[in-house]
């Protein structure tokens, strides 16, 4: 994947890479979203809010999905052929893609009582913020379509995109529901095994990619200084990849144990599973099974990736192969 933009943008002379005039493009959408837009000064006060919610959510991360459509279209199209405004619109997207996963973010902290997130305290868990953080995700989602509106409105794949974003965002929140589900009835594990290894394979096929595992065992072994995460996974008792693995090779005994450990939030509790875990050699297999996943993963791109570049989907596989937050 080309990292320097080969076609205008420069800066004292220098080359911008993509991941510049990716951080240039965030600060163009929030003043346009914060200072253009509107001139009310009614809404100044929430104007003033929804610049807060942008620069506390949506930067911070990897960036691999918002970076991997300049990375894409510079696969697809040659320097030569490729205008500065494509460039931006490209740009543009990319930010509207991680404002999406922003919105997820915010949301999912709130559900799963999260506390930190990339290494600061999650949203609703700052002073003053509270609950009224679920208005401010509703916030980061409707920017997301103002900025499409504005952008790409003209272009034919307009309607393809918006499409796009409507259903990623249906899917993930169905997985959201199966997710939350396994916590909120709190059932023995006993009895919702199979639903959990059923659920597993449907949130690895709406999960971009197949993540899930990989968020799974970070989760758990994740270091927090790197991840910018505290893992609750065991306490919220998740279905995760860990324990729906452990469930297909623990004894009975070891399963009592799950059972007795597993969905409590005292730290006992916690270690005790992690020490099964640990006994059922999880992380091995954990390693094992990525390296699996991804041998099996540039297999398929090769077969299937016909009209694309395979490049396209290989180099957004290396950036999440063996990745530790």
């Amino acid at each position: 994947m080309h990292s320097v933009c080969s076609n205008g943008v420069q800066q004292k002379g220098k080359m911008l890479s993509d991941a510049q005039l990716f951080d240039l493009e965030f600060e163009k959408l929030v003043s346009e979203l914060t200072e253009q837009d509107f001139t009310d000064p009614v809404l100044t006060d929430a104007l003033n809010r929804l610049r807060e919610v942008l620069r506390y959510n949506a930067p911070g991360g990897k960036r691999n999905r918002g970076l991997s459509v300049i990375g894409s279209l510079r696969e697809l199209v040659s320097p030569s052929e490729l205008a500065p405004d494509e460039v931006h619109r490209a740009l543009l997207v990319g930010w509207c893609i991680e404002l999406l996963q922003a919105f997820f973010l915010v949301s999912d902290d709130i559900m799963d009582a999260s506390l930190t997130r990339r290494g600061q305290p999650c949203w609703y868990k700052k002073e003053g913020i509270g609950l009224d953080a679920i208005n401010d995700a509703f916030l980061l989602e409707g920017a997301i379509y103002r900025l499409l509106r504005r952008h790409c409105r003209g272009q034919r794949y307009y309607i393809h995109l918006l499409e796009l974003f409507t259903e990623t965002s249906f899917q993930t929140e169905l997985g959201q529901a199966l997710d939350l589900m396994t916590g909120v009835y709190k059932v023995y594990l006993l009895q919702v095994q199979s639903h959990c290894e059923i659920q597993n394979r449907i949130l690895l096929l709406l999960s971009p990619c197949g993540c899930r595992h990989f968020d799974d065992y970070l989760d758990c072994y994740g270091d927090p200084t790197v991840t910018g995460k505290i893992g609750t996974d065991i306490q919220d008792n998740k279905c995760s990849w860990l324990v729906v693995t452990a469930l297909g090779i623990m004894t009975p005994e070891q399963r009592a144990e799950l059972e007795a450990c597993y969905g409590h939030s005292d730290a006992e509790s916690v270690e005790r599973v992690k020490a099964l875990y640990d006994t059922l050699e999880l992380p091995i297999r954990y390693h094992q099974h990525e390296e699996e996943s991804y041998r099996r993963l540039q297999k398929l791109i090769q077969l299937h990736a016909k009209n694309l570049p395979p490049a396209v989907f290989l180099n957004f596989a290396k950036k999440i192969y063996k990745r530790n937050k």
